[in-house]
């Protein structure tokens, strides 16, 4: 029985109907609480009497609503009417593929993005253990802005999990139960082994995928008979015929990926949704919603330039700036510089946007691990064989940082969520090791004993797991012991000693079986052991490298630079190189000059903004006469805050601070500015200062606790300041609130489960714009201020940096792959 229009379902109004199938009726409808339109699914009350509809049509909304991607419909709500169930999700805007595949064949880069985009969407439900099972072109949906959606998990099946693993949903499996033989599917797109009732995983999903990726490209279904029972008979026995007999513009490599999809044995098909996403990347250049590539080099003796990456930072609407970004493989050897060769690899992850680091080199040279985001947000362990044409991601990692192998290049190391993990290289579960309370480097000898880095200084631990031992103790001139490499006898290792000031690090050499350590020579660096004798550290930006003897633990000449920039993976002096046992480095090289450019809205540049520079953070003063400029100093480790005049070109440095100044944010009278620096607690505590903007008198301390403060936003009535605040565990980094009135600063949104930050008051006060990576990866989203349950998400594919316009009247935002976004604002 049909719903009729004004016919309310608990706090949504039915507005029309539009659509209905196997699964129930579809109408669209109003939610009167958020003042939005939605769709809903009710399952028609003779459905609702067969117990075994009833239990899919309650599987597909508890399995829907465990995801969160932007390739897959929304689920917002389930509720019951007259003892019919319905499912409450977004509403759509655009065609569905069936309509879009009905005009022939798509071109092949168009039919590359939606496949890719299909195949991320399958991706993030199997790594949630839900299987599609009916994956076709009727359950696709192509939205206005050309984002394909996946629909309909009605036959999706939850997978157990494998014994001991615990499946990333809380909802229990639940099997749809059918009788023998009976196939679940849609003919024409279901998998052999769904043709034969058999036992289906994910792998059945990638055979569909395979189908509809086919008929994008040839215009017409890979297995179609004139009868079910012939259609069926093709997907077991038949191939459909070749994609370049039909479309002669479709290269033969994207072809091989189709029919890799489409092996009729399950075992020979691609493994993963995202090993699909992966091979049509690798193959299709840059597209709108494919991967961003970072280059890798591979040279003999002589460094090369690297190449370059957007960074993005504001002046007005905003400025461009340029940084040199690399990563590089350097052989040492005694050949002459005549046999130098360069090789480029490229580093390919699916998020756009995400820059990869901690690269780090098998000690046999064969393969490299480096962390960087999926296509979730979700920052995981890649590894990529120098042979292969991609990296891949290595299952389980999330969080994953400070990667470093075993000495057989079997295991890589690394830390997440205050964990010092083991993983086989070549995929498993992460085997956990111990509980670490710091993730700054970690070396592994050929004895099983790996060092890491920990609150009081080195420790020691089995690499099959057990309690660390403090095997170095931190000075009260210092304040940490970082990145440890072990020397060729595999007891004594080479670690940077951190200081509160950048004339007191030093590197230093421990031991396994003592505490004590001896000084080698100053430096503010991670430094790396490379075979057959050499310290490799970095120096103002330049890596470096000094002969060293192994056995007697001494220098035995002087630095020699090898390449002059080097790019810092995160903090804490984690320079990005490593080296391998058979004499090759790979790093990223980075250039620390960036130059301000003026850009109008059309991307024009207009003018250029003082010399080149190391610049981090820019703020634009509310007159838009001024810029605070967070800007490395010389030596390249600390920073403080510079001021640029925009019309006179004038440069003046504001704080002098020997430790590190920055994230500079105006008041709203353009006379004060506050800022983040690590003078008084040293390390991770960042606490908040504020100076006045002309830069003369002292520094006044608004704020200081034992986590790390970045200043955002300062409100429009200067009584309040918005500030990252991270380190108080077990909460995630979130947003707090500083009173000026008396100091006193408050949470304002936190969370234990997802990060939450760059808070910016509007030019009125009653918003506030912000990012938070609850949905997997980092969107921007809109809240009234003060705070109301009310809130808008603005950003769909991806945010940062929001950024109010003067009128309130546009909001600006990063997407992931560098493009600065507008939002118009009307209204209240």
């Amino acid at each position: 029985m049909s719903l009729s229009p004004g016919t309310k379902l608990g706090r949504y109004e039915i507005k029309s109907k539009i659509g209905e199938g196997g699964m129930g009726e579809v109408y669209r409808a109003r939610d009167e609480k958020l003042n939005r339109d939605v769709a809903i699914k009710v399952l028609p009350p003779s459905f609702s009497e067969n117990t075994e509809r009833l239990h899919r049509f309650e599987q597909e909304a508890q399995a829907a609503g465990t995801l969160n991607h932007p390739n897959i419909l929304a689920v917002y709500d389930v509720g019951t009417h007259d003892a019919s169930p319905y499912v409450v999700a977004e509403l759509l805007e655009g065609e569905g593929f069936r309509d879009l595949l009905s005009h022939g064949a798509l071109p092949p880069r168009r039919a590359i993005d939606y496949a890719t985009q299909i195949a991320h969407g399958l991706a993030a439900a199997h790594e949630k253990n839900i299987i599609h099972r009916d994956l076709k072109p009727d359950n696709l949906y192509l939205t206005k802005d050309d984002r394909v959606k996946i629909l309909d998990f009605g036959l999706a099946k939850l997978n157990q999990p494998s014994p001991g693993v615990v499946g990333q949903t809380d909802i229990a499996t639940r099997k749809v139960h059918t009788d023998p033989g009976t196939v679940m599917g849609t003919v024409g797109y279901m998998s052999p082994e769904q043709v034969r009732a058999g036992n289906v995983d994910h792998r059945a999903d990638i055979f569909s995928l395979g189908a509809v990726f086919y008929e994008m490209l040839a215009g017409r279904r890979a297995f179609r008979g004139d009868s079910a029972i012939e259609t069926l008979n093709a997907i077991l026995k038949e191939d459909p015929p070749d994609l370049t007999t039909t479309n002669v513009n479709i290269p033969p490599a994207l072809e091989r990926v189709v029919w890799h999809c489409l092996e009729k044995n399950p075992e020979r098909r691609f493994q993963s949704a995202k090993d699909v996403a992966f091979a049509i990347e690798s193959l299709s250049g840059a597209t709108s919603h494919t991967s961003q590539e970072t280059v890798t080099q591979l040279s003999r003796l002589k460094p090369t330039q690297g190449w370059s990456r957007e960074r993005l930072i504001w002046m007005s609407v905003c400025a461009l700036l340029l940084a040199s970004v690399a990563v590089l493989g350097f052989l040492y050897s005694t050949r002459s510089a005549t046999e130098s060769r360069l090789v480029r690899l490229g580093l390919s992850t699916p998020a756009k946007g995400s820059d990869p680091g901690y690269l780090t080199i098998s000690p046999d040279g064969q393969r490299v691990v480096f962390t960087a985001a999926n296509s979730e947000g979700k920052r995981v362990l890649w590894i990529r064989e120098l042979d292969s044409l991609v990296a891949q991601p290595i299952a389980s990692t999330e969080e994953a940082t400070a990667p470093f192998w075993s000495p057989d290049s079997r295991f890589v190391g690394y830390f997440a969520t205050q964990k010092l993990l083991r993983v086989e290289a070549s995929g498993g579960r992460p085997q956990v090791l111990c509980d670490v309370t710091d993730d700054r480097g970690g070396s592994w000898n050929r004895d099983g004993v790996i060092v890491f880095a920990g609150a009081e200084g080195m420790y020691r631990v089995s690499a099959q797991g057990g309690t660390p031992q403090l095997i170095t103790k931190i000075s009260p001139q210092e304040e940490a012991h970082r990145w440890p490499s072990f020397l060729p006898d595999g007891k004594h290792f080479v670690f940077l000693a951190d200081a509160p000031t950048t004339e007191n690090h030093k590197i230093r050499v421990g031991s396994i079986d003592s505490q004590e350590t001896q000084i080698l020579f100053p430096a503010v660096s991670r430094v790396v052991y490379a075979k057959p004798g050499y310290l490799l550290y970095v120096n103002q930006s330049a890596l470096v490298s000094v002969p060293f003897d192994a056995d007697s633990r001494k220098t035995t000449g002087d630095p020699v630079t090898v390449v002059e920039h080097v790019a810092e993976f995160g903090s804490n002096h984690a320079f990005d190189f490593s080296a391998s046992d058979e004499g090759t480095l790979a790093y990223h090289a980075g250039n620390p000059n960036d130059q301000l450019e003026w850009f109008d809205r059309t991307g024009k540049k207009l003018a250029t903004v003082g010399e080149p520079s190391p610049v981090e953070v820019l703020a634009l003063s509310p007159d838009g006469h001024s810029a605070a400029v967070g800007r490395l100093d010389a030596d390249g480790r600390s920073s403080d805050v510079w001021l640029y005049d925009l019309s006179g070109g004038k440069v003046s440095r504001m704080t002098f601070d020997p430790r590190g100044d920055g994230s500079p944010v105006w008041s709203p009278d353009g006379t004060q500015i506050v800022f983040g620096s690590n003078r008084i607690g040293g390390g991770s505590e960042v606490d908040l200062f504020k100076k006045s903007a002309n830069g003369v008198g002292e520094e006044t301390l608004l704020f200081k606790s034992a986590d790390a403060k970045y200043p955002s936003s300062w409100s429009p009535d200067g009584q309040s300041i918005l500030f990252e605040n991270s380190g108080a565990l077990p909460e995630k980094t979130g947003i707090w609130i500083l009173s000026l009135s008396n100091n006193n600063a408050t949470p304002l949104l936190q969370s234990k489960s997802f990060d939450q930050g760059e808070g910016q008051f509007s030019t009125d006060g009653h918003f506030i714009a912000y990012t938070s990576d609850e949905s997997g990866r980092p969107e921007v989203y809109v809240r009234r201020y003060p705070l109301t349950s009310e809130r808008w998400q603005i950003s769909s594919g991806g945010g940062i940096q929001p950024l109010w316009r003067g009128d309130d009247k546009e909001l600006f935002f990063l997407t992931e792959d560098k493009k600065l976004m507008s939002v118009e604002i009307k209204g209240s």
